[in-house]
């Protein structure tokens, strides 16, 4: 007997996802009874303390991001505002900024305050964090932009490795064979994703990966500045860059024009997300569409959906992202 198992322990135990186990503590659908029982047994045999309560329908969503100085973020916000809307619910927007997230003090918070479902966008989710939402009795719901855990709760993420790939064969299509490419915070799955899509499609054209062109960004400006300055700088620079954001592209802009470049005569530009910038700057930006707005209308509806006991389909979605095409990318010289 052990009263100080946690979540985690029981997961681990019957092998399932911590989110499993905090629904068959919350007495949630979807599971079968094979494994319902069997988890039961485990949180009987550990002397797992059951805190029971009735919980109340409050008619509130909370929506967690670390910050909202991005148009990134703003069209995350937008698409889940747009479905709280429609289904006639409030949503209360959190930003964490250098707060980890689920700090106990908030989610103790919100858990006084009361809430029908958390929707998550974060980097990175510690396990004691897990171990809160799960024991909130609400439905948490990530989306995954930027590549969190895809197995203690649902979650919707795009396809960045397919956009990594396609973003990389339309500079090569177009002619181009020296391709640098800058991504996000690499410890992100996301980024990965792209990079590796990046070398895929390298490979697959018989054009070998040269390290010197990949370089670790910030998805901000002053990191597209900083790595496209770097790669502009080399003996023999590249002919195109992809961007791991828009943000970031519209940096790399500012580094080809403080060294006489033009774009795209002298230099193709790739981004990703099809932000608003993406039509301000000259010349406008071609960019893997991210479906931004689309991924927190599904993650809302999803934790609409299961605090209302309906259920979803299918826990983990994944969205397709699109080439946009627009000025910034032209025929090497």
């Amino acid at each position: 007997m052990n009263d100080r198992s946690t979540l985690a322990d029981i997961a681990a135990a019957a092998d399932v996802s911590v989110a499993t186990v905090s629904r068959v503590l919350n007495g949630r659908k979807g599971i079968s009874s094979v494994k319902r029982d069997a988890i039961e047994r485990l949180l009987d045999e550990r002397g797992y303390e059951r805190r029971h309560r009735t919980r109340r329908e409050t008619g509130v969503i909370d929506f967690v991001i670390r910050g909202l100085e991005t148009q990134w973020a703003m069209k995350l916000l937008r698409g889940a505002q747009l479905e709280a809307t429609r289904a006639g619910v409030d949503l209360v927007v959190t930003t964490t900024s250098q707060r980890p997230p689920g700090a106990p003090d908030w989610v103790s918070h919100m858990t006084k305050r009361g809430t029908d479902g958390v929707v998550l966008v974060v980097s990175t989710l510690p396990q004691e964090a897990k171990e809160l939402f799960a024991k909130l009795d609400v439905p948490v719901v990530m989306i995954d932009p930027l590549g969190v855990d895809t197995d203690s709760f649902p979650n919707v993420s795009a396809t960045d490795w397919e956009a990594g790939r396609d973003a990389t064969e339309h500079l090569l299509s177009l002619g181009h064979r020296r391709i640098g490419f800058i991504t996000g915070p690499i410890d992100q799955t996301c980024h990965q994703d792209r990079l590796d899509g990046y070398y895929s499609a390298l490979g697959r054209a018989g054009v070998s990966s040269d390290p010197s062109l990949v370089r670790e960004g910030d998805s901000l400006v002053a990191g597209g500045a900083l790595r496209g300055g770097e790669l502009l700088d080399l003996a023999e620079r590249p002919t195109a860059i992809i961007s791991s954001s828009d943000e970031q592209a519209y940096g790399v802009y500012q580094a080809a024009r403080a060294r006489g470049l033009a774009i795209p005569d002298d230099l193709s530009v790739v981004g990703f997300d099809d932000v608003e910038l993406c039509q301000w700057v000259t010349p406008q930006l071609t960019t893997m569409r991210q479906p931004l707005e689309g991924m927190a209308t599904e993650a809302t509806r999803m934790a609409i959906a299961m605090s209302r006991d309906q259920g979803v389909a299918n826990s983990r979605v994944q969205l397709a992202s699109d080439l946009v095409i627009r000025e910034s990318t032209a025929p090497p010289r």
